[in-house]
């Protein structure tokens, strides 16, 4: 696995993940603006770990989707706890412990790491000269 470039993938899809996010909130739509950011998150992330996905397999095909999804996920949760929770998150009253056990966090990280998966499933598996 390139470990480097997907490392990198994953900090590009969590800025741009933090910026849909942020954005949100000034878009007024549903009454609970949390709610609605976690919404885009949940829609934006689809296509920015699919893009992800696709860009790393350009230079590899060797490595299964869970590992490049976990990486990128990994990745991205690193810079939540290292970046979100202590500017974003704790101004407003929250904290680590209450960022990593809600619900909405848990759900778009399994989103992340089945949007991975599908795509090397999808992309890559059967592209892949398997001897016989």
């Amino acid at each position: 696995m390139k470990t480097k470039r997907t490392i990198l993938i994953g900090i590009a899809i969590w800025i741009i993940g933090v910026f849909f996010y942020s954005i949100s909130f000034y878009v007024p739509i549903l009454e609970n603006a949390e709610t609605q950011a976690n919404a885009v998150l949940f829609v934006v992330v689809i296509p920015l770990v699919w893009l992800g996905s696709s860009y790393y397999y350009k230079k590899d095909n060797k490595t299964h989707g869970i590992k490049v999804g976990q990486t990128m996920l990994l990745t991205s949760v690193t810079l939540d706890a290292a970046i979100t929770v202590p500017f974003f998150v704790a101004p407003n009253g929250g904290n680590h412990y209450s960022f990593f056990t809600s619900f909405g966090f848990w759900i778009i990280a399994f989103e992340f790491l089945i949007v991975a998966t599908l795509y090397w499933y999808s992309r890559v598996y059967p592209n892949i000269n398997i001897p016989k």
